[in-house]
């Protein structure tokens, strides 16, 4: 059964006065328990969007997205809360709407979280403290918290340099615990490859899968 049900979602911008600008036309896919999905295609192809959309964070002007399962976002410029600790910053998904017994385990599996990516040592900083390799480590580590079954990523490797960008890819494809499924939005070929298939955007429409 499918964790992720994409059913013809349109999206369209509208400024007074002009046509509306389309930006997702009819797409439509699913993604299955444990699958890794990469969404490729030329900047403005509406990728951002269309993972925004399945991600909760915004909503299509048509279509559906069944999604009922916990999910975990990592952005492309981490946004980490500067004010909060590394730990804190992980700790967050776990203040909003977590049953009790789950809140009380949760500094417990953020250490954990942060030991898998190798910050355990830099918990106590805040992000301005860290390099931009750590602070994807820390943003992996906060989609994690929940223990979701399908994290979104919108070019986790983009802001960061091959060597970088590669040990947050392996983190990605092969950490440890509870497996979940992967939809990332990238321009890495090698990113891509990595992936079970590849859904290539092009015009706001799915031109290959």
């Amino acid at each position: 059964m499918a964790l992720l049900e994409v059913e013809n979602v349109s999206k369209e911008y509208r400024i007074p006065g002009q046509p509306p600008i389309k930006v997702l036309d009819g797409v439509s896919f699913c993604v299955d328990a444990g699958e890794r999905v990469a969404i490729t295609g030329r900047s403005g192809a509406g990728k951002t969007t269309l993972l925004n959309i399945l991600g909760g964070l915004d909503r299509p002007t048509s279509g559906k997205v069944k999604c009922t399962k916990d999910v975990g976002f990592v952005f492309q410029s981490f946004r980490l809360m500067p004010e909060l600790t590394v730990l804190e910053n992980v700790l967050l998904p776990s203040m909003a709407g977590v049953e009790g017994s789950r809140v009380a385990k949760a500094p417990e599996r953020a250490k954990m979280l942060l030991e898998k990516v190798g910050l355990a040592d830099r918990a106590e900083h805040l992000p301005a403290e860290l390099s931009g390799g750590e602070q994807q480590r820390v943003a992996l580590a906060r989609a994690l918290m929940c223990e979701p079954e399908i994290i979104f990523a919108d070019e986790p490797t983009g802001n960061l340099d091959a060597m970088t960008g590669a040990d947050i890819l392996d983190l990605l494809m092969g950490f440890g615990g509870k497996p979940f499924a992967l939809v990332m939005v990238t321009h890495s070929a090698e990113a891509a490859s990595r992936c079970d298939r590849t859904l290539h955007l092009d015009a706001g429409c799915i031109a290959s899968d």
